[in-house]
C-alpha cells in the first residue's frame, strides 16, 4: 500500500490523463476497425492503434513508479535499444563494446539518481576514453575505428541522449512532463505518417516528399497537418506542465515536432545505409523498439534543457530545478 501511495497512480490528475489517452485510442481503434479492409493504410493504422492500446497502460505504470524503479525501467529500455543498435550494425558479437555500453548506461542512471549533472555531462568523454582501451587490451587493430565510432554513437544516442528522460523526471512535475512529451512526439509521428499515406493512397494528389531518398513515405503536407494538430494536443494537455502559459506548451510542441522529426530522419539514414528496416518486433505495426525510441533521442535532451531554462528563469536566484 505504501508503494502505491508513493507512485503517481494515487493522483487523480494522472489517472484522468491515462483515461483520456486510453479513451482516445479506443475510439480511434473502433473507427479503424470498421474501415480496416480498405487498404494497407487502414490495416497498418488499426494494428498500430491496437498495439498502443496494449502498450499505453505499461507506459503509464512504469512512468508512475517512484525512484529508483522508474529509472531502472528507463535504463532497461535504453539497454534493449542499444542491443538492437548493435544487432543492426552487425557487431553484437563484439561483447566488450556491448557490455561497456551497458555499464555506461547504468553509470548514467546512477548520476541521474544522485543528481550529479556535471558527471553526466562528462560521461561521453569518459566513456570514449574507456572504450579506447578495449583494442589496446585485446591487442587488436582490425576494424577498431569502425567499432569505436559505432559504440560511441550508440552510447550518445541511446544512452546519454535518451536517458535525459531521467533528468526530466527530476524537474517539477517531471513524470507528468515525460508523459506529455511522449504523447506529443507520438502524436506528431503517427499523424504525419497517416496523412502522407492517406494522400498517396486515397487521392489523386501527388504529395511533396520531404526527403525522398531517406523517408519516401513522408510528405510536407503530412508534416504541416501533423504539426498543427500536435500544437492543438500540446494546448489540450498543458495541465501536465508546471505552467500552463503559452511559452511552455508552444515550446513543448515545437520540440516534439522538430526534435522528433530529426531523430526519425537520423535513424532512417542509418537503416537505409545498412539496408535493414527492423530487428525483432516491439509492438505490432510499429516495428522494433529502436523505431519507437528514435524520436526521443533528440526530443529528450532538447526538451529537458528548454524546460530547465524556462523553470530557472521563473525561479528566485539560487533556486535551481532538478537539484538533489
Amino acid at each position: 500500500m505504501n508503494f502505491f501511495d508513493s507512485s503517481l497512480l494515487s493522483e487523480p490528475v494522472y489517472l484522468q490523463t491515462f483515461g483520456i489517452v486510453m479513451g482516445m485510442l479506443i475510439i480511434l481503434s473502433v473507427f479503424f476497425f470498421f474501415i480496416r479492409h480498405h487498404g494497407p493504410f487502414t490495416q497498418a493504422g488499426f494494428a498500430s492503434l491496437i498495439s498502443w492500446c496494449i502498450a499505453t497502460p505499461f507506459l503509464f505504470i512504469a512512468n508512475s513508479l517512484p525512484r529508483p524503479w522508474s529509472l531502472i525501467a528507463l535504463s532497461i529500455i535504453a539497454i534493449f535499444g542499444s542491443k538492437i543498435f548493435f544487432q543492426l550494425m552487425g557487431m553484437y558479437h563484439r561483447s566488450n563494446f556491448v557490455w561497456a555500453t551497458y555499464l555506461g548506461i547504468f553509470a548514467l542512471a546512477a548520476s541521474i539518481h544522485y543528481g550529479i549533472r556535471e558527471l553526466y555531462n562528462l560521461a561521453p568523454m569518459a566513456f570514449f576514453g574507456a572504450v579506447c582501451l578495449i583494442p589496446i587490451l585485446r591487442n587488436s587493430h582490425k576494424q577498431m575505428i569502425q567499432y569505436l565510432a559505432l559504440t560511441l554513437m550508440c552510447f550518445l544516442f541511446l544512452g546519454w541522449s535518451f536517458m535525459h528522460l531521467g533528468w526530466i523526471w527530476r524537474l517539477e512535475r517531471g513524470a507528468y512532463m515525460v508523459i506529455y512529451i511522449t504523447i506529443l512526439t507520438e502524436t506528431f509521428d503517427n499523424i504525419s505518417m497517416a496523412v502522407s499515406q492517406f494522400i498517396t493512397s486515397r487521392t489523386n494528389y501527388v504529395p511533396t516528399k520531404m526527403f525522398s531518398r531517406i523517408t519516401p513515405r513522408r510528405s510536407w503536407e503530412g508534416f504541416g497537418v501533423a504539426a498543427l494538430l500536435t500544437l492543438v494536443i500540446a494546448f489540450s494537455f498543458r495541465h501536465l506542465l508546471p505552467e500552463r502559459s503559452e511559452t511552455f506548451w508552444i515550446a513543448s510542441g515545437l520540440v516534439a515536432i522538430l526534435g522528433g522529426s530529426l531523430g526519425d530522419l537520423v535513424l532512417s539514414v542509418i537503416r537505409r545505409d545498412l539496408g535493414i528496416k527492423d530487428v525483432g518486433v516491439f509492438i505490432i505495426g510499429r516495428g522494433d523498439l529502436l523505431s519507437v525510441m528514435d524520436r526521443l533521442i533528440f526530443v529528450a535532451p532538447i526538451f529537458y534543457y528548454v524546460m530547465w531554462y524556462l523553470e530557472t528563469s521563473s525561479l528566485p536566484l539560487g533556486a535551481l530545478p532538478g537539484s538533489p
